[in-house]
């Protein structure tokens, strides 16, 4: 059947020998062509973004390898804390967060379940105190949200609980919240209640004066509380006061944390000597 059509075409051109024969114009895209001027700054241009890149993740890498060094250091001075002067530690800085006006004007917050096991400072007393639903006379009620971990790629949700049995102990046996009730109902998450947080208290292994935390590492704190502070830009809230608790040997000089875009800034700290304000809102409401 080609040969035919071959035939055929190959027939009518000899036929009309004495005629032009027009085939059909086909389109076709432009071409440019760069000058070498243009493929010289083009070519620069790549470079340059090449080099910047290359630069700033040579610095990233920097600052890991510190972050690794004062991580390292750091447990090593929790790890030799004498047993007595972390229970008195523990006491002093659950003591002081109760009694303080900002902690009992609270009514929503999100708080940590402290374990043992990462020598945070301990959260018991301060999460039984809200869950026992105190007279209205000494604090006020609050609503609480307390972390869980969702993944090994730094995903964290605050959920809503009730009661210290709402807490079940995960595969590195650090209590959180099952992701649905006893009734088999979805936990309130944070990201999707219709109010806004007054307060988070979070834990940390590291922190200095200026208001620089070091976590342990994972992210999932520095990833939460940027989301839910464009949570709350999107939402026009203000932000809330964001404390972090800390033994005395986690207290670093001023700067010696070192810091990535990623790092949040924390509020305020609370010491075994007392409150530490950092930010003008702390140092408002403090």
């Amino acid at each position: 059947m080609i040969g035919a059509r071959v035939f055929c075409i190959t027939t009518i051109l000899q036929r009309s020998s004495s005629s032009i024969f027009f085939l059909p114009k086909i389109p076709t895209r432009p071409v440019f062509r760069l000058s070498p001027p243009a493929i010289r700054s083009v070519i620069t241009m790549s470079t340059n973004t090449s080099t910047s890149t290359s630069k700033n993740q040579e610095e990233l890498d920097s600052i890991f390898k510190q972050k690794k060094v004062v991580r390292s250091t750091v447990r090593k001075s929790l790890k030799a804390m004498d047993p007595s002067l972390r229970t008195q530690q523990d006491d002093a800085i659950q003591n002081i967060v109760l009694e303080a006006p900002w902690f009992k004007s609270c009514r929503r917050l999100c708080a940590y379940i402290s374990c043992k096991s990462l020598n945070e400072v301990d959260t018991c007393k301060i999460l039984s105190q809200i869950l026992q639903h105190p007279d209205g006379n000494t604090m006020a009620q609050k609503k609480l949200y307390v972390p869980r971990v969702e993944d090994k790629n730094s995903n964290m949700r605050m959920l809503h609980i009730s009661h210290m049995d709402d807490l079940i102990a995960n595969s590195m046996n650090i209590l959180e919240p099952a992701s649905v009730d006893s009734q088999g109902n979805e936990r309130e998450d944070v990201m999707q209640a219709d109010e806004p947080i007054d307060l988070l208290i979070l834990p940390g292994l590291a922190f200095d004066r200026c208001g620089r935390r070091l976590g342990r590492g994972g992210g999932y704190y520095d990833t939460f509380l940027k989301r839910y502070q464009d949570r709350a830009e999107e939402k026009d809230w203000s932000n809330p006061l964001m404390v972090a608790l800390s033994y005395s040997p986690q207290i670093l000089e001023d700067g010696s944390i070192p810091l990535t875009p990623n790092d949040v800034l924390i509020d305020a700290l609370v010491t075994p000597s007392g409150v530490v304000p950092i930010s003008p809102r702390a140092l408002e409401r403090m």
